[in-house]
């Protein structure tokens, strides 16, 4: 059990990641892809291409590799995932590669034994001897297997990465910061001042003033995760509601078929009302993109738009809520 501790100051200073961080998909992207028992029947389908992707382009070396400091259970270095990541993968592997050799020393021994058996132990060495070639490796091998591994997936992981967010914050609108870290997902309990997750160790973090990042992940799976090291900025990985396998998920690829996959992403995005800006910012696109897709779907009936001073705030209309949804409420009126 992990038992998060909050002041009321940390209680101020909770935010919730405004997109997929691109190293932790990767990080445990790949545990899913070496550990078939887990989240076997959602990843099914998944790891079945991934691992034809990983064949093809004869990137077995580098999921070995990668596994040898990512393994299938256990803590894996924290300088894997850093902060900078937020702002994308080539910022988060210059953090990488920046990853003080005190530091690097340090997470490596975290590795357990079994990860250890094998070539491994050599490479570890000089890694943690710091090699300039073997981090270069260690870089390319992280890059090659997310974009082998995690980026054919990035749009359907990104877009249940948006409808977690639109869920957080209509929660986080009308239950407070003690709804929202009472919503997270079945393996979380909030009990004031105490967020309570499954964990595979027992433990307590104490937040201290320093609040909590919550990064929303496609491939986390059942449990959370954070930062072994305490005294990095707190975070709390947690996984996304992947639905029931078979109908459900036919139905989320059945609204992109019909109305196009950036429009499906636009439906989807405005689950919270935004500005033109805000939704260029969450689909990272141009706002005259946005704005046109916006147009198009209000044509449809399916947004509305309303100005507020010198702002426009889109919103979905009941019946895109409806389509977004999949169901109509009873008593709502699509017009």
């Amino acid at each position: 059990m992990l038992r998060v501790h909050f002041t009321a100051e940390d209680l101020a200073r909770v935010q919730v990641a405004t997109e997929l961080d691109p190293l932790w998909e990767t990080v445990l992207g790949l545990q899913q892809l070496t550990c078939p028992g887990r989240g076997a029947r959602v990843f099914r389908l998944w790891r079945r291409q991934a691992g034809e992707v990983v064949t093809q382009r004869q990137l077995e070396g580098a999921v070995r590799m990668l596994s040898a400091l990512v393994p299938s259970s256990g803590a894996f270095p924290d300088f894997l995932t850093p902060a900078a990541a937020a702002s994308g993968l080539d910022a988060g592997l210059d953090a990488v590669r920046g990853t003080p050799l005190g530091r690097l020393r340090r997470e490596l021994r975290w590795l357990p034994v079994p990860a250890r058996r094998g070539p491994a132990p050599l490479w570890l060495r000089d890694l943690a001897a710091g090699d300039r070639d073997r981090m270069a490796e260690l870089t390319d091998a992280l890059r090659a297997v997310h974009e082998a591994v995690s980026a054919p997936h990035w749009p359907e992981a990104a877009a249940l990465v948006e409808a977690d967010r639109a869920l957080r914050a209509r929660t986080l609108r009308d239950g407070g910061v003690h709804g929202l870290l009472g919503s997270l997902c079945t393996a979380v309990r909030w009990d004031p001042p105490v967020l309570h997750a499954d964990y595979p160790v027992d433990r307590d973090l104490r937040l201290n003033g320093r609040g909590l990042r919550l990064i929303p992940s496609y491939f986390c799976w059942r449990t959370p995760v954070a930062f072994v090291d305490p005294e990095l900025r707190p975070v709390l990985v947690y996984p996304v509601d992947h639905g029931t396998p078979g109908a459900a998920r036919d139905d989320r690829q059945a609204l992109p078929a019909l109305l196009g996959r950036t429009r499906a992403r636009v439906l989807a995005a405005l689950d919270d009302t935004a500005t033109t800006g805000e939704l260029a910012r969450r689909l990272r696109v141009s706002p005259a993109s946005a704005s046109q897709h916006v147009h198009v779907l209000a044509a449809a009936n399916l947004v509305r738009s309303r100005r507020e001073g010198n702002q426009v705030l889109h919103s979905l209309t009941p019946l895109g809520s409806a389509l977004l949804s999949g169901r109509v409420p009873l008593g709502t009126s699509l017009t």
